[in-house]
């Protein structure tokens, strides 16, 4: 028996002009918005109330230490030592398609343009206010475990790396990705549902690279369908039942199932370089099940969500017994690991290979590097040495057979590139460890960090422990391979900054916190280095926010293009309105809903709302146009099985009015299309 509570929160933030993160494409930048990003948070506390664990999984590609520390700043001044750095872990799904732009390290500025203050807001508020309402609801209730295995939903992007670790070692898996779910069920003391928790090792990268809306992928689309069936007749955010659908070790794993296909001929590129033979590297894409990207999530969220459905239905084993937390601060450019009596190793300052810069076949670099390379490019070299100047031969050596393309932990201008300082945590709950690791652990690294884990506290007396991986949580520190991954040096391998010995460094690190729990000694475990938050207001390239204008004898709102008077479902009504930039109404509400589908009741005479922005059959697209103007165009894909009867699509928006030179104010607006109707099939 604990205490439980579970909330949900809006975390979208500005749907326009921010860099999407995740592809790390620059030109990639929000131009509408297919469903809204939200913060899930679930509270777990021990009757008597002497314990709590917080865990939180939200809608974003991964949680920075920024981000981290305004939030639990937030919570210390709202709830004192309650809520600390110990017992709350934030965890972010890894969609690639959530607004960038909340970091303070110099490296990830470059494609999010900058600490984006609207956009770190918008998560740290929507976080924030998760935990207020799970805080606010807690009711006594019980929680169950389930495992199972989901079928047809990813593949290993990087197979030649994994075929590097020993043969031994791998025969004794069936499959060279994770398929198995863990999922924590929760139901309240009169046994009414409240919500999961599911863990799955997958990239959330069904929408791929040329996408512009705003959206939570293919986990989101699962958490969609899970609150849509709980929460009846509410519309999409609203309820009480809130469904997460955490990320995992998923460094290696793509939900691209078909695989990777040469673009221009259409032949396989599922060799040690994905490199096509026209057009080489850049040519090279994994394609997912469907006819285009939104089939593809949705046809990988659905599984996602087919397969958690029955878990939870079928939990049967609870989970009892304390609550614990541990937590360090690590300087992981300096760690010393004992590989054995004789032999001791070190970590690396951070740096990224030459393989970073050609991306995966899940969203490929600009420049055509391949992966694999573990010869660097003279060209390359010599741009950056003139640039940001050379690698110190320390680093060199310390990250070798990485030939370093950035050497950012060298790099400290106008702010150091990389973390040092990064978060290990573990939350015990009962029976079940939650491991919070600070990026992308490949398939095999998370099988060696949890079976570490597990060892340790079967050691020291807590047997039977289930063990889960919580995937990018705290600091992102990009990727972990094991040892014999990363000597091929393929994307995930340039990635892991702190060198080749990454990930024995984390497992001795975990080991400590394990031991710590099981031994019951948390309290001697020291707190490590604070992490720095620089003095960052907000460095930007984003464009500034100027007057909206509209065509000559129009308003704003006004129909640009009509909808047809008539539909069937599976077909698309569409609508253009004189628009604003959507910036002005994220910076004005965090509530604000852009659209609304309303069908009419004869009965009552008056409109009811059927569907808003966080819809997946909505899309939302803002076009940007010359001196202040810009359009909104709207669309309604028309589900199977939508009623008959007469409808309408309303916009609302916001302009910016300029009523001075320093004062300008957002003025909301909105925008009717005329009625249609839609007929049986």
């Amino acid at each position: 028996n604990y205490l439980l509570g579970v909330g949900r929160a809006d975390c979208t933030g500005p749907v326009a002009e921010i860099p999407l993160m995740g592809y790390a494409n620059p030109d990639q930048v929000g131009g509408g918005l297919l469903t809204r990003l939200y913060s899930r948070a679930f509270i777990v506390a021990e009757v008597d109330d002497s314990r709590r664990v917080v865990f939180v999984s939200a809608d974003i590609g991964m949680v920075s230490q920024r981000l981290r520390l305004e939030v639990l700043k937030k919570l210390k001044s709202k709830y004192g030592e309650l809520y600390r750095q110990d017992n709350v872990i934030l965890s972010g799904t890894h969609t690639h398609s959530g607004p960038g732009g909340y970091f303070q390290y110099t490296l990830f500025w470059f494609t999010s343009k900058g600490l984006i203050r609207p956009s770190l807001n918008a998560i740290v508020n929507g976080i924030v206010k998760s935990i207020d309402i799970a805080h606010q609801n807690m009711k006594r209730g019980r929680l169950f475990i389930n495992r199972g295995t989901v079928e047809n939903s990813q593949i290993n992007r990087s197979p030649f790396s994994y075929l590097e670790n020993p043969a031994s070692e791998r025969s004794r898996y069936s499959s060279n990705t994770d398929k198995e779910m863990v999922m924590l069920k929760m139901v309240d003391g009169n046994g009414q549902d409240l919500g999961l928790i599911s863990w799955f090792a997958v990239h959330p990268v069904s929408m791929n690279n040329t996408n512009r809306l705003v959206n939570s992928d293919n986990v989101g689309y699962a958490s969609y369908l899970f609150e849509q069936e709980k929460n009846k007749g509410m519309l999409p955010g609203e309820g009480s039942f809130v469904a997460a659908f955490a990320s995992s070790n998923l460094g290696d794993v793509s939900p691209n199932t078909k695989g990777p296909f040469c673009v221009n001929t259409g032949e396989s590129c599922n060799n040690p370089q994905s490199t096509c033979p026209v057009g080489g590297a850049t040519m090279c894409m994994a394609m997912g099940p469907g006819n285009d990207m939104f089939d593809s999530t949705r046809i990988i969220g659905q599984n996602i969500y087919l397969k958690a459905r029955e878990l939870y239905e079928e939990a049967s084993q609870e989970v009892t017994g304390p609550l614990r937390s541990a937590h360090q601060w690590v300087n992981m450019s300096d760690v010393s690991v004992e590989l054995n009596a004789t032999h001791t190793v070190k970590t690396c300052k951070p740096a990224l290979g030459h393989s970073f810069a050609a991306g995966t076949i899940d969203g490929v670099g600009a420049f055509n590097f391949t992966q694999g390379s573990v010869e660097g490019d003279p060209f390359w070299d010599e741009i950056r040495d003139q640039l940001l100047g050379q690698p110190s031969n320390e680093t060199k050596a310390c990250h070798k057979p990485k030939p370093i393309l950035f050497s950012t932990g060298e790099m400290t201008w106008p702010h150091p590139w990389h973390p040092d300082i990064v978060d290990v945590q573990i939350a015990a709950i009962g029976s079940l460890a939650i491991v919070a690791v600070p990026g992308e652990f490949t398939t095999m690294s998370g099988r060696r960090l949890r079976e570490a884990v597990k060892k340790e506290f079967d050691y020291h007396g807590t047997p039977r422990m289930d063990v889960v991986i919580a995937g990018l949580c705290n600091v992102y520190t990009h990727y972990i391979t094991t040892y014999e991954e990363y000597q091929v040096q393929r994307y995930e391998a340039a990635s892991t900054i702190y060198g080749p010995h990454t990930l024995s460094a984390y497992v001795q690190l975990y080991r400590g916190l394990a031991r710590a729990i099981a031994t019951n000694t948390v309290q001697d475990l020291p707190r490590g280095p604070e992490p720095p938050v620089f003095n960052i207001h907000n460095v930007t390239l984003v464009p500034p926010l100027t007057a909206d204008r509209v065509p000559a004898n129009k308003t704003f709102g006004d129909v640009l293009q009509e909808v047809r008077q008539q539909y069937r479902a599976r077909e698309v009504a569409e609508v253009t309105f004189v628009g604003a930039n959507p910036r002005n109404s994220a910076e004005n509400a965090t509530e604000h809903n852009f659209l609304m589908v309303e069908r009419y009741a004869s009965t009552s005479d008056s409109w009811h709302v059927v569907q808003n922005d966080a819809s997946w059959d909505t899309r939302f697209y803002w076009t940007k146009g010359l001196l202040g103007r810009s359009n909104v165009t709207i669309e309604w894909h028309i589900p199977h099985g939508t009623e008959p009867g007469v409808y309408r699509i309303r916009y609302f928006g916001h302009y910016k009015k300029k009523l001075s030179n320093s004062h300008a104010v957002s003025i909301p607006f909105e925008g009717t299309s005329s009625v249609f109707e839609i007929t049986a099939l």
